[in-house]
């Protein structure tokens, strides 16, 4: 099956797995660079790493709750491998939170470099796995869905996985998505986002967002959205 269709389709997939991507690789980036010396700089590390394992944790339990159960019904055994890597990643989110309370609460100064070199390579594994895994699901759970969904269930269905956020979790997340899309589908996501939310929950997400947005592509959304932009 084709994992990029002729027309565009209901994509549960990509733009949340952008944002981790996103998410990760920042993530990664800040532990390899961190000051061992500097306790603001191993508080913030280990901040980072917790909100990535909450992030991860919040995702995979969407998929299980949500879209496996929609593709075990009507193509039973689709999702049966991507739930299986599940539970490795859940072994491997407990490894991230002990290393990562190991580096920030109980490790001696003289193993501060030691520990933070663990925690480094627990995350390239961790981040390795799981771009591996978001990729695979991508290209062949998407087809699936799509075989088997029309675009107006898939809505449906992300309206569900919506509705079982909490709108702090959400606003979190929207902080990596909207940066990590290329501009029209940022355009096209926060436009359906003030069609459906509060001015407060919108006025947020843009202030949320803006600092993470180069002044170029502030002004594209900016025009893209108007008048909204002059909402921030």
């Amino acid at each position: 099956m084709n994992s990029t269709p002729a027309t565009p389709r209901v994509d549960l997939y990509a733009p949340i797995h952008k944002a981790l991507r996103s998410m990760m690789m920042e993530t990664l980036h800040a532990a390899g660079r961190v000051d061992v010396h500097d306790a603001t700089d191993l508080h913030d590390l280990c901040e980072r790493v917790l909100a990535l394992s909450v992030a991860c944790a919040s995702h995979m339990r969407h998929e299980n709750d949500f879209i496996h159960p929609a593709l075990e019904m009507r193509a039973p055994g689709t999702s049966r491998y991507a739930a299986c890597e599940h539970t490795q990643q859940r072994a491997a989110i407990v490894g991230l939170h002990e290393a990562a309370a190991r580096l920030g609460t109980a490790c001696p100064a003289t193993q501060r470099a030691a520990c933070a070199q663990d925690l480094y390579r627990k995350l390239c594994i961790f981040t390795a796995e799981n771009l591996d895994h978001m990729l695979a699901e991508e290209v062949e759970h998407n087809p699936v869905l799509w075989a088997c969904y029309s675009d107006s269930e898939l809505q449906a269905l992300q309206g569900r996985i919506l509705a079982a956020t909490p709108p702090a979790e959400n606003l979190a997340m929207l902080r990596w998505m909207i940066p990590a899309l290329p501009p029209t589908e940022r355009a096209e996501t926060l436009a359906a986002l003030r069609a459906s939310a509060s001015v407060p929950v919108f006025t947020a997400t843009l202030h949320a967002v803006q600092p993470h947005l180069s002044g170029k592509d502030w002004a594209k959304l900016g025009d893209a959205l108007a008048p909204a932009r002059k909402v921030a």
